[in-house]
C-alpha cells in the first residue's frame, strides 16, 4: 500500500483564533479506529498523598539545616569569616527585631519603586514588540535598540536617571524601566512570531485583518512569553530598584543598606537583604499566580 493513502489529520483554527478541532487532508482517506485499550489503562491514576508534602517538607529541611550550619559557624570556618563580616542568623533576626517598622516602610518604598517601574517598562517593551511585529521594517531596528539599552550597567543609569527626574520616587522608577523593557520586548516578539502557520494562512484566507490577527491570534500566542517576561522583571526590578537606591535616595532598603555598611552595622544590612529577597520571592510568587489565571488553556497548564 502506498503511504499516500494512509489517513492523517491536521488542527485548523477558527477565524476567533480558537482550535475547532481536526481535518482530514486532502487525498488522505479515513483510518479505522484503534482497538480500545484495555479497562485498567482507562482508570485515573491515583496521586500519592505524601507527594504534596514532600514538595514542601523538603525544601524547609534543607533551609533549616543550612540555618543551623550557619549558627554553628561552620562557614566561618570553612570560608575563614569573622562575625562581623558574615553575621550569625540569630543576630540578624535581633537587628531586624529592634527596626522591624523601619524595614517594613523601606521595603514598601523599594517594592512600591520595583512594581511601577517594572509595569511601564513591560508595557513599553509590549508595545515595540507591538511595532516591530506588525512593521518589520520601521520597527525591527527597535529591538536592537532596546537591546542596547539593556546593556548599560545600572551604575551609569543612576546618575542619568537623577539628572533627568531629580532624586526622588522617579528616577529609580526610570532605572527599573529601562532595566526590565528589553526582557519583555525580546520575549513578545518572539511569542508573536511563533504562531502556528496553518492558524495564519486561514486567518488570511477569511482576510482578516491585520488588527484582527494580532487581536485573535498573535497576541494570544504571545502571552506565555510575556508571564516569562514578567518572571524575569519580577526579580530583576527590585535588584534595578535597591542598585538605584544605593546613589541618590534617601529612603529604601538600598540606602539603608548602604549606610548600615558604610558604619558597620552589618545585622542590619543583612536584614535588609533578606527582606528584598522575601520580597521579591513574594513578587514573583503573585506574577506567577496571574499566569495560572490567565493562560489556563495552554498545554502547559493542563494536568
Amino acid at each position: 500500500m502506498m503511504e499516500g493513502n494512509t489517513a492523517s489529520e491536521v488542527s485548523f483554527v477558527s477565524p476567533h483564533g480558537q482550535e475547532g478541532g481536526t481535518r482530514p487532508t486532502a487525498g488522505a482517506e479515513a483510518k479505522p479506529a484503534p482497538a480500545s485499550a484495555p479497562a485498567s489503562s482507562n482508570k485515573p491514576r491515583r496521586r500519592s498523598r505524601t507527594a504534596p508534602v514532600l514538595r514542601i517538607l523538603l525544601p524547609v529541611l534543607a533551609g533549616v539545616l543550612f540555618l543551623a550550619l550557619w549558627e554553628l559557624q561552620v562557614f566561618h570556618k570553612i570560608f575563614d569569616l569573622k562575625k562581623y563580616q558574615l553575621p550569625l542568623p540569630s543576630a540578624i533576626w535581633e537587628a531586624m527585631g529592634d527596626n522591624m517598622s523601619l524595614l517594613l516602610s523601606y521595603t514598601g518604598y523599594t517594592l512600591s519603586e520595583a512594581v511601577l517601574g517594572m509595569l511601564a517598562g513591560s508595557l513599553l517593551g509590549f508595545i515595540i514588540a507591538l511595532v516591530a511585529t506588525a512593521w518589520p521594517r520601521w520597527g525591527g531596528g527597535s529591538l536592537t535598540l532596546v537591546a542596547a539599552l539593556n546593556a548599560v550597567p545600572i551604575v551609569a543609569l543612576a546618575p542619568i536617571m537623577n539628572l533627568w527626574f531629580g532624586d526622588g520616587l522617579g528616577s529609580r522608577i526610570a532605572i527599573v524601566t529601562a532595566t526590565t523593557m528589553a526582557a519583555m520586548a525580546i520575549n513578545a516578539y518572539k511569542g508573536m512570531a511563533a504562531i502556528d502557520p496553518l492558524a495564519l494562512d486561514l486567518m488570511h484566507s477569511y482576510a482578516a485583518p491585520k488588527s484582527a490577527v494580532f487581536r485573535h491570534l498573535r497576541i494570544k500566542s504571545s502571552l506565555p512569553y510575556v508571564f516569562t517576561a514578567l518572571k524575569i522583571n519580577a526579580t530583576a526590578s527590585m535588584i534595578g530598584a535597591i542598585v538605584g537606591e544605593f546613589f541618590f535616595s534617601s529612603r529604601g532598603l538600598g540606602y539603608l543598606l548602604s549606610n548600615s555598611i558604610k558604619v558597620a552595622k552589618m545585622p542590619l544590612g543583612w536584614s535588609c537583604i533578606v527582606l528584598a529577597a522575601i520580597a521579591g520571592v513574594v513578587f514573583y510568587l503573585v506574577v506567577e499566580r496571574l499566569e495560572k489565571v490567565f493562560i489556563r488553556w495552554h498545554p502547559s497548564r493542563r494536568a
